[in-house]
């Protein structure tokens, strides 16, 4: 017998909450990168050790991710709840006030532990106070932060720079988390149904090592390329652990993260989609303002603008679409979707150093509308395919694998423009003999990486629009029937 939907007091303003909790979490993720400049002058660090604040930041969030169903089901979700997002303030005043590199990072670790566990929680809250036929309206509210956050990102990130210092950034953020978790304390409640269970040790050791190693040898890969031995290592370690890893969730009593999840085709197939959506948003988010930046001769502040209409459409469309699920399905919207978002990627393989910038803002906004119409009806749809007493362990696979996806296509599409880009270099001796000749090769080798970045971009959303078109065929997002539990 499934779970009844709970019933709470004062739900739209525990759903306010949360929002405001999670669009912090988010919003941090993106404040960092145009501060980068500056914080290498201050610590007298390089660009690889600066990008560890970025790096080390989705890695402890990705390792941390996994464990969260485990606490969910362990710990009373109104304690978790503020626990996460106490951790998240303590490593934002860290790096409010460090005075070393060592100390910015520490803070930057301690943020992502707390972010790891508090969106995962996010969802997981959301799907269990609403009834399933108004799940696609509650995620799509929660999916604002998805896109708003990064839309105000990078513009906010850039103004702060201009007219404060990097301190700033973390210091805009310390009131609202403080209210957050003033708010918390009125207003969450423990909905989520708790199992104790006695962790098994070994669990969560190779599930650290297993997604740790995969997370950071994708890292690496920009820079060091696939066929690095560090790379390499990582990589196949990180994949034979994460083997060991799910063969014990699956012949232990009280598994640490349910393998049971995968019994739903449905869920197995969404999953994939939207790891697939994530890569070819992530990845190409990514590149973007990279073009912008390097060929275009653009500062971050006027990177963000001419991105922020996109990421603006994305926080509108995502409850929009919610609803669209709740009356429609998945079906259509994600077919429709993944064509827009195809068409627009496609669109950027044509980029030159004369394209229109109102050009690159319409066809990200296209794109965008498209991830809008994918990623939150898609999602939604498999986690209505899980019996109730599976969802947390759904939620956290299902962002434990946008977290893959994500790192994997920014290694593919990073590793494709560096290639492209060194093979097309021209040789530095013609930079003596013919210098505007050497500078004119320079900008189309440049060129031709970002292009064929965005062809394989492009093939990402092909096959996200294959694997909706056969979802479509096979099985209807409209109607999910849960399996039995046992």
């Amino acid at each position: 017998m499934e779970n009844p939907i709970v019933k709470i007091k004062h739900r739209n303003l525990l759903v306010v909450t949360i929002i405001i909790g999670s669009f912090c979490t988010v919003l941090n993720q993106m404040l960092l990168t145009t501060a980068y400049p500056d914080l290498m002058r201050q610590f007298s660090v390089s660009t690889s050790t600066i990008q560890w604040l970025t790096t080390g930041f989705l890695l402890v969030n990705g390792i941390m991710i996994p464990l969260s169903a485990y606490l969910m089901n362990n710990i009373r979700t109104k304690i978790l709840y503020i626990g996460a997002i106490s951790l998240f303030l303590v490593g934002t005043i860290i790096c409010l006030i460090a005075n070393s590199f060592d100390m910015l990072l520490f803070g930057r670790i301690i943020q992502a532990m707390g972010v790891g566990i508090s969106l995962p929680l996010l969802q997981t809250i959301m799907l269990s106070i609403y009834p399933e036929n108004e799940r696609g309206k509650a995620l799509g509210i929660a999916g604002i932060v998805i896109g708003l956050a990064p839309a105000i990102g990078p513009t906010l990130s850039g103004w702060v720079i201009d007219t404060f210092n990097w301190r700033y950034l973390f210091g805009l953020l310390i009131p609202i988390v403080v209210l957050v978790i003033i708010l918390s304390f009125i207003f969450m409640q423990d909905v989520l149904p708790l199992h104790p269970s006695k962790i098994d040790i070994l669990s969560p050791v190779l599930s650290t090592l297993g997604f740790g190693s995969l997370l950071y040898g994708f890292s690496l890969v920009g820079d060091h390329g696939w066929t690095d031995p560090l790379v390499l290592i990582l990589l196949l370690a990180g994949a034979a652990l994460v083997v060991l890893f799910s063969r014990r969730q699956k012949n232990i009593k009280n598994p640490f993260l349910s393998m049971a999840v995968f019994k739903s085709k449905l869920f197995t197939n969404t999953t994939i989609l939207s790891g697939i959506v994530n890569m070819a948003m992530v990845g190409a988010e990514m590149v973007l303002p990279l073009y912008i930046q390097n060929v275009r001769g653009y500062d971050p502040f006027h990177s963000g603008l001419v991105l922020l209409p996109g990421a603006l459409i994305l926080g509108i469309m995502m409850p929009i679409t919610g609803k669209m699920f709740d009356k429609y399905g998945a079906k259509h919207l994600a077919i429709i979707g993944m064509s827009l978002l195809t068409f627009g990627t496609a669109c950027l393989c044509t980029l030159n150093e004369k394209t229109p910038m109102h050009f690159i803002t319409i066809i990200y906004g296209i794109r965008m509308l498209g991830v809008g119409m994918v990623m939150m009806p898609v999602t939604t749809a498999g986690m209505n395919s899980l019996p109730d007493n599976l969802i947390s362990h759904g939620s956290a696979t299902n962002n434990t694998a946008k977290q893959l996806f994500s790192s994997i296509g920014t290694a593919i599409l990073i590793s494709f423009l560096s290639q492209a880009t060194l093979r097309d270099m021209p040789h530095k001796s013609l930079l003596l003999t013919s210098p505007l000749t050497y500078k004119s090769d320079v900008l189309s080798a440049t060129l031709h990486g970002y292009n064929i970045a965005f062809i394989v971009a492009t093939l990402f959303c092909a096959m996200g629009l294959t694997q909706a078109i056969l979802m479509g065929v096979n099985k209807s997002f409209n109607k999910t029937k849960k399996p039995q539990q046992s």
